[in-house]
């Protein structure tokens, strides 16, 4: 394995045993296209790793949240595997680096496309869980969406953790919570985040992700695990004198 792939294998926290495995999932269809000839590209691991994410996805799902019903854990799976936030975790592994485009792709952005991130990594999913098996192919899952589970509620109308939680506190205070970033550690390419939400001056609670993003919405979501758990009093009524 050349020296780049080995690097990329240290973010994917797997090493191929059949190299030649990584090599395929990395060869973008451009490259057969552009020059012709009957190469080998990314697009059968692809529509393998589809397969296989859906699957992981699905069972982790129905585990995680044995109160959702078929219709939000659908939605919940979908939200998970659109091409854009799979792109991001192309983005996030650096795929874009790696991947094998033609000369017309490579000049036109390709390695930056959501097409194309989105594909590679599906395409990556495939070729570990060839090369490995179910088992590696779910850890590389389970450790990719793990701050994206933070998302998902019990609760089928908590879609979005943030907006809930200030429409929650809103009803008892006009006053809106606070996000702050407690902490980020780990290396660039495998940091975790952590938040705290406040409110009134108040900690709620705390939450760790992948990004801020995630960091705030695990924080949200467990404030509003804990406010339904033990509600605050209701708002005095203003005392009218007569």
């Amino acid at each position: 394995m050349t020296a780049p792939y080995s690097e990329l294998e240290t973010r994917l926290h797997y090493q191929f045993r059949d190299p030649a495995l990584l090599e395929l999932a990395l060869t973008h269809p451009s490259v057969c296209y552009e020059q012709n000839l009957a190469t080998r590209t990314n697009q059968r691991l692809e529509f393998l790793g589809d397969a296989v994410l859906q699957l992981i996805l699905t069972r982790e799902l129905y585990q995680r949240f044995p109160n959702l019903g078929e219709g939000p854990l659908t939605k919940a799976r979908a939200k998970l595997v659109n091409g854009e936030n799979l792109a991001e975790h192309g983005r996030a592994l650096s795929l874009g680096r790696y991947v094998i485009v033609s000369r017309g792709e490579e000049m036109h952005g390709g390695r930056d496309r959501v097409s194309t991130l989105s594909d590679t990594f599906e395409a990556v999913l495939g070729a570990i869980f060839l090369d490995g098996g179910l088992d590696p192919a779910r850890d590389f899952v389970l450790t990719e969406f793990a701050s994206a589970f933070a998302e998902v509620s019990e609760a089928p109308g908590i879609e979005n953790p943030k907006g809930e939680l200030q429409e929650f506190l809103q009803a008892r205070s006009t006053e809106a919570p606070e996000y702050h970033l407690v902490s980020a550690e780990g290396p660039d390419h495998d940091r975790v985040f952590e938040s705290v939400v406040r409110h009134s001056g108040q900690e709620l609670a705390r939450g760790r992700g992948k990004s801020k993003k995630a960091a705030e919405s695990e924080a949200a979501l467990e404030a509003l695990k804990r406010l339904r758990a033990n509600p605050p009093p209701p708002p005095e009524e203003v005392q009218h004198a007569d």
